[in-house]
């Protein structure tokens, strides 16, 4: 299970009832954050989140709404008693941002790993966390990510039988292990059947619509994409500020073929999205809006 949770909707600025643009996602005790703009940490709260399991934080891009709320996280995290290492994944300069930020939040009680984005596309994997940051089209340099969660197959004893695999390794080799054993190598696909379907979430914010983001986004069971604009008379403005209307991600959800969109970091002359969202809907008709708080628990496909 992947619980996948919205924690603030709002770009540019925080409202009275939208904290800025961030998401939360947990799976087997480890959180994973993406963006962190000013009172994330009061989203956290809100939503019943933890700041202790907090294990990455993923940035998409520099701007002010998406990163100013990290030192007051960081205090949060370091007041939950964490020790444990914190990994940052973010564009080429991360580690002089988070430097420059963590000048108000020292002697943190956990070291900071800051993994900087050199390529158009790159891939990590930690904690069970596949990722894949790619670079989407903003006025900065911005990623967007899409996370899976992959399942290997089941342990098949015939399989196991037939590659004459020693009973004593089939518990280790079920788990991921590789054996060499009186000359012999014994790897996991030797006892294990076809990977079963895994989980995935995409999460793009901001940028206009580009094909890397239909192909980053492909068969996900979620979409959170940007909305900035409902109203078709503000796309020249979506344009200039390199932003994305409601039409759009609609438009790319179709195209990627995933589950279900939700749409967020609404522009704070957007006062109710709830209008434009049946014409969005006609271009892809699993669109919802994103609303602070909102959650969903992505199930494998034998736990539904």
């Amino acid at each position: 299970m992947l619980d996948v949770c919205l924690l603030g909707t709002s770009g540019m600025m925080p409202l009275p009832n939208r904290w800025l643009t961030s998401c939360m996602l947990k799976y087997n005790g480890s959180s994973l954050l993406i963006d962190c703009g000013e009172g994330t940490q009061i989203a956290i709260k809100e939503a019943d989140r933890h700041f202790k399991s907090i294990d990455i934080i993923c940035i998409t891009h520099f701007h002010a709404d998406h990163i100013s709320g990290l030192p007051g996280l960081l205090l949060a995290i370091a007041n939950s008693n964490r020790v444990e290492p914190l990994i940052m994944i973010g564009p080429k300069g991360l580690t002089k941002v988070v430097q420059s930020l963590c000048i108000i939040a020292p002697e943190l009680p956990f070291p900071i790993q800051c993994i900087e984005i050199n390529k158009k596309d790159e891939y990590f994997e930690i904690n069970g966390y596949h990722i894949h940051a790619f670079k989407v089209d903003h006025k900065v340099l911005c990623y967007g990510y899409a996370i899976e969660i992959k399942r290997q197959g089941r342990f098949d004893i015939d399989k196991a039988k037939t590659n004459n695999v020693p009973l004593s390794l089939w518990n280790k080799l079920q788990h991921g292990e590789t054996i060499v054993e009186n000359n012999m190598t014994y790897t996991p696909d030797m006892v294990l059947g076809n990977p079963r379907k895994g989980l995935k979430m995409t999460y793009c914010t901001d940028s206009r619509p580009v094909r890397c983001i239909v192909d980053a986004a492909k068969d996900s069971d979620l979409f959170i994409c940007e909305g900035m604009y409902g109203d078709e008379d503000k796309k020249e403005k979506a344009i200039q500020k390199k932003h994305m209307m409601f039409s759009e991600a609609a438009t790319l959800a179709k195209k990627a073929n995933v589950k279900e969109l939700w749409l967020t970091h609404y522009s704070p002359s957007l006062i109710n999205a709830q209008q434009y969202l049946l014409n969005t809907q006609k271009i892809f008709n699993q669109t919802y809006l994103g609303e602070d708080g909102k959650y969903i628990d992505l199930m494998f496909e034998d736990e539904e």
